[in-house]
């Protein structure tokens, strides 16, 4: 019987791409306020832009927290912490626009626990320890090398932002081989990209993918493809809160609501809801009961 094969392709990025950056300014101002708060109504938006940070949303809680510093530590942990890598955590301006939660909605959670509808899907399969689709763990094991070839000083240019690709062959729905790998990365601007491509297959490709899935030979490796990538950061790209919804889950592998994760409290069903589903279906796929569940 003839065996049936298809491709399938995931993303991932650093935690200097813009995009995750606002998630992570939201998400660090939702833990500040749950850790004195845990009742706390918060729904928070972020946007970056060249050398502004836009803090805005709805929250409703008994104690006080200081977005702003707490948006500036975010990019310092990041790693934007120089004028001279496009965006600098101590002279960006930081804007905030809060308002309380509506007493609609919150007449809702009030009663009901929840105060949205949406569609919340979890998903599972066997591909990997984690059970979790193969190409989304490997893209998600890229960037984080290249963020640990960074943070360590192995690659001494490379800067915060950064984006990893991985087309995986399925064979009879199983994974078979790596076939294309395309890694992005921003880079000061005295690197060439020869040297990039190197260090990149070197120190964050090889350690990353399983040898038994790469034929280095016949493997295809887009490595800054652009051919330059110094302007990165909200510098190159306004960055939002929720743009990386496939990212945060199963890499495309099975269909998404739509709603996103970060800067959103338990009440809010696009991320607790999600992280139910998960929960189950992870459960039904570690007891045995079935390679994949939707």
């Amino acid at each position: 019987m003839a065996q049936a094969e298809h491709l399938f392709t995931s993303e991932s990025v650093t935690e200097g791409h813009p995009d995750k950056i606002a998630d992570q300014i939201s998400d660090a101002v939702l833990d500040a306020i749950i850790a004195q708060d845990p009742t706390g109504r918060v729904a928070c938006e972020c946007l970056l832009t060249t050398g502004l940070v836009v803090v805005a949303g709805e929250i409703t809680t008994s104690c006080y927290v200081d977005i702003p510093r707490i948006a500036r530590e975010t990019i310092k942990q990041v790693g934007y912490t120089r004028a001279k890598y496009g965006f600098d955590y101590e002279t960006c301006g930081v804007i905030t626009a809060i308002d309380e939660q509506s007493s609609d909605i919150a007449m809702g959670v009030d009663a009901l626990g929840a105060g949205d509808q949406g569609l919340m899907f979890g998903y599972a399969c066997r591909e990997t320890p984690e059970l979790m689709p193969l190409p989304i763990m490997l893209a998600h094991g890229l960037v984080r090398r290249l963020s640990e070839a960074r943070r360590t000083g192995v690659l001494e240019y490379l800067r915060p932002d950064g984006k990893s690709q991985v087309t995986v062959r399925y064979v009879d729905d199983k994974p078979r081989s790596v076939e294309t790998v395309v890694v992005s990365t921003q880079h000061s601007p005295d690197v060439t990209l020869q040297q990039i491509r190197e260090d990149v297959i070197q120190h964050v490709i090889l350690p990353t993918i399983p040898a038994e899935l790469l034929d280095t030979k016949r493997c295809v490796f887009h490595i800054n493809p652009t051919g330059r990538f110094v302007t990165g950061g909200p510098m190159g790209d306004t960055g939002l809160t929720g743009r990386k919804i496939i990212v945060d889950t199963y890499g495309g592998s099975c269909p998404h609501g739509g709603g996103a994760f970060s800067g959103k409290d338990p009440t809010k069903v696009d991320r607790s809801a999600c992280y139910m589903a998960r929960h189950i279906a992870k459960n039904i796929v570690a007891a045995g009961l079935a390679e994949r569940v939707q």
